[in-house]
This record gives C-alpha cells, structure tokens and sequence, in this order.
C-alpha cells in the first residue's frame, strides 16, 4: 500500500501537480440477517482501491482504479490530471487551501472482541434467539433482524508529507417487528430504527444490545400500537427520546452546519443552508440548554477516527454553544475561504468517491436533567420514541419527524400510548424551545448508517451522542 501512494505522488508531481493526496483503501462488509425464523442472507464482500486527487493549474482532478497496483495507480493520476487541467479553464478562482501539518501515524479502533472472529453459528444464534422472542406474539407478521460488521483499512498521504495508516472496525445490529390487523400496520424497532444501529467497536456492541431480551417487548408494543387510539393533535409540550433527539440533531444541525453547502458548491440531496456566515457568534439556534459539538474523538461513534481524509487530526469543535452558532463542519478548501482551519470533516465513503464534508459526531451535550423528572414537568405532552419518517425543507429549517412510539403525558404521569405521533417546528424555534436535557446516565452515542450525500451518491455512515429533551409548544398530531 505505501509503495503504491508513494509512486502515484511521485508520478502526479511529475505531471506538474501543485498539491497530491493519494489514499489506498481495503473494505470488508460481513451482513448476516434472519426473517420470519430463517436465515435470509450470510454475505461476506471484499474491495480495494485507489482514489488520487490532484491541483493543477489552480483545479481539481480525482480518479480511481480497482485495484492495489502501482502502474494501474499512475494512470489513474494521470486521468486525474488531465480532469484537472480541463476543470481548471472554468474555475473563477483556484484552488486555496488552508494549512495544515504534516502528519504521521497509525490508527485502530479499540475493539474487545474482534467481530470477524466470532463465527457465523454464535452469530446466527443470536438472530434466531431474536426471531423467536418477537414470534411469541401472534400479531407479528413480519421478523426481520440482521448484524453488520466492517472492517476499512485506509492509508492517506500527500504531496506535503502526511503519511497515515488507520483501520476502522464497525459492529451493528437490529430488529424490527411489524404487527398486522384488518386495518392497520405498525413496526417497532430496536435500538432503533432504519435496519441496525451501529458503532465502531467490536463484537462487544452486539453483546450490548441484548437483541434477544428486547425481541418480546418489541413485537408487544408493536401489536398494541395496532388498537392504540391515534396520538392527540395540538401545540403541547413534546419530549423525545434518545435516538429520536439523535436524528433531529442530525437533520436540523449536521447539514446545515456543512460549510460546502452554505458556500453553495454542495446542494443535492440534503439541501443548501440557512446558517450563513455573518449568523457565527450571534445567531441564537437554541435555548441556553442546548450545546451541540462535532467530535471525531469520541469513543465508539461511526464518525469517529484519527484523521480525516485530508490528513487532517481528529478534533472537537463546537457548532452551538449554550445556544449560539459557533462553528462549522469545513473542508481545508472551504475553512480557507472563510480564513479559518479545516475542521477536519473531509470524509469518502471508500476509494472510487472524491471526499465530500461529512457530519463526524454531532452530539447534543448532556444536560442536568433526566427522563422522569421531564415526564414528571409536564402538565400536557407527549413522549415519542424511534424515528419513522422525517421531512425537512432544502434550508434546513422547516421540518416534520414521524415516530414509532407515542406516550400521551397528563399531570405528570404516562396515561397511555397512542399511535402514528408525528410532529413539526422550525429549526431555530423548535431548538429555543428546548428546556430541558437528560444526563450523562442517560446519553447514549447513536450510529447513522444511511446518510447521503453528493452526486454519485456516497452513503456515509455517522454518529450521534444524545439524551432524551424535551421542548414547549410544539404543534403535535397523528400522521
């Protein structure tokens, strides 16, 4: 792999390249997943590859080759070349980034127990003992449960000395039980919703997630959301629970707090941006409960490694702080614009994609508060837990989540569940109406393994640290 990086920099110097970064990449993916009592997929794939970036003539050029070889290497620089050269004739202004240090070192998520050796059968009893707690209810229909784990090997290095090894391990699993009647159909999940949650770390986490103790629990609540009367309607107080706090985070601060897309060089899929530049250091985006920071050195979370892919270190920066903007997610390309340092957020999602700006963990920092004491405050509300289904404007600031789960709160007290809740805010609005946090007992790192971004698509995989929070005067209805 070094020999490899160090001919494709040397060739792409030789080619009259300003600045080169070369990173080799070798991913394994092992899914296993179990449906209605039987096994439904063991797969185990492998990839490799070269991705070369280079600048030339003010542009940028990327290419990549399937494939560890040196010769194969140079003639992807070469392509990459030739893409920068042409690019560069349409560029207003070229390439600027800002300075960061040469690096060098190693890096390796800490696993206890690596997942790629426990076998297939401890691993499908797993899945099985999951099927079978959730069949005991009759009215689940449909049991669908599955682990993944990943292992990425990536070597970066450039044109101005950083030389980094790190191995990224991930280990994630779920289930999800869907409840059936003449008129009706409701899915409860765990740990959460959309497939799995993940972390990286070894097979540990699974241990962790107890899928087999929860598979009952699940597919009752499931069934019982069936003949649950619909959630109530109106502007309440609203209290959401770990995961769903997690993807609010995700949705109405991550993207928005991407510099590319505020920049506007960045605008498929998840929208441009409402946090301009002029708002950092002023604009008020929440209540003084809320801090939220980008931390790619917090243990376990999918956004967390030992540098970016520019070479770049790990780092915590706050975007929020007490309520106020403070920061953003940047690029050396997009920090040099606004003549600040790279927050090191540069991510691709394998060897054959350019790195975009991509969340790390966006965590919403712990409060004093706790579940009870929050359910225990409210007069009127609702809890809702695990995402269903989301929807949010291209400037990230009017949206409308749906959750799995609905508890109606009165004086205090959980009075019962109610289904299909679903409510809607406005980013700042919502985050200013935050009042309360739960605790570091109660905050918990989420994984996110279905974020896109870019066009062609990468599919990135990030973290979450939240607790549950409640917010006042929330609209509230049934979906």
């Amino acid at each position: 792999m070094r020999d490899v990086a160090e001919r494709a920099l040397d060739e792409a110097v030789a080619a009259g390249a300003s600045y080169a970064d070369c990173r080799v990449v070798v991913r394994t993916v092992q899914t296993l997943e179990v449906k209605n009592g039987r096994v439904a997929r063991v797969a185990l794939s492998d990839d490799e590859g070269v991705g070369v970036r280079v600048v030339v003539d003010g542009g940028w050029g990327f290419a990549g080759v399937d494939r560890i070889d040196a010769g194969e290497a140079e003639e992807a620089v070469r392509r990459a070349v030739r893409i920068a050269r042409a690019g560069a004739r349409l560029r207003s202004a070229p390439v600027r980034l800002a300075a960061v240090a040469a690096v060098t070192g190693e890096d390796r998520t800490p696993v206890v127990i690596d997942p790629f050796s426990v076998s297939l059968e401890r691993k499908l009893e797993v899945l099985l003992a999951a099927d079978a707690a959730m069949a005991r209810v009759p009215e689940v229909r449909v049991r669908d449960s599955s682990l993944e784990f990943v292992r990425e090997h990536r070597l970066f290095a450039s044109t101005e000395g950083a030389r980094v090894d790190q191995t990224i391990v991930e280990s994630g699993g779920g289930m999800d039980a869907t409840a059936t009647s003449d008129d009706e159909v409701q899915t409860r999940s765990h740990p959460n919703s959309f497939g799995r949650h993940q972390l990286c770390a070894g097979w540990e986490a699974i241990e962790e997630m107890a899928l087999p103790e929860h598979g009952e629990r699940i597919a009752g609540e499931a069934a019982a959301l069936l003949t649950a009367p619909p959630c109530p309607s109106g502007r309440m107080t609203l209290i959401l629970d770990a995961t769903q706090a997690a993807l609010q985070v995700h949705e109405s601060c991550g993207h928005p707090t991407e510099l590319d897309r505020v920049l506007g060089d960045e605008a498929a899929f998840a929208g441009t941006s409402f946090l301009l530049p002029e708002m950092l250091g002023s604009f008020r985006y929440g209540s003084e409960k809320v801090t939220l920071v980008a931390d790619a050195t917090a243990p376990g979370g999918l956004g967390t490694f030992g540098w970016d892919d520019e070479g770049v270190p790990a780092e915590r920066t706050v975007l929020v702080d007490q309520g106020v903007f403070r920061g953003y997610l940047s690029s050396r390309e997009t920090a040099a614009v606004l003549d600040r340092q790279s927050s090191g957020t540069m991510r691709a999602w394998g060897w054959s994609r350019q790195p975009l700006i991509r969340m790390t963990n966006i965590n919403l920092e712990p409060g004093d508060s706790s579940l009870e004491e929050m359910i225990a405050g409210t007069e009127h509300g609702v809890y809702l837990e695990t995402n269903r289904s989301w929807s949010i404007d291209d400037r990230r600031l009017n949206f409308q989540f749906g959750c799995q789960n609905g508890w109606e709160i009165r004086d205090g007290r959980r009075v019962g569940l109610v289904r299909n809740p679903l409510y809607r805010g406005i980013t700042p609005e919502f985050w200013g109406s935050c009042d309360a946090v739960a605790g570091p007992d109660e905050w918990r790192m989420w994984g996110v393994v279905n974020c896109g971004k870019g066009e062609p698509m990468q599919i990135m995989h990030v973290g979450h640290g939240a607790a549950p929070c409640r917010f006042r005067d929330v609209s509230v209805g049934p979906a």
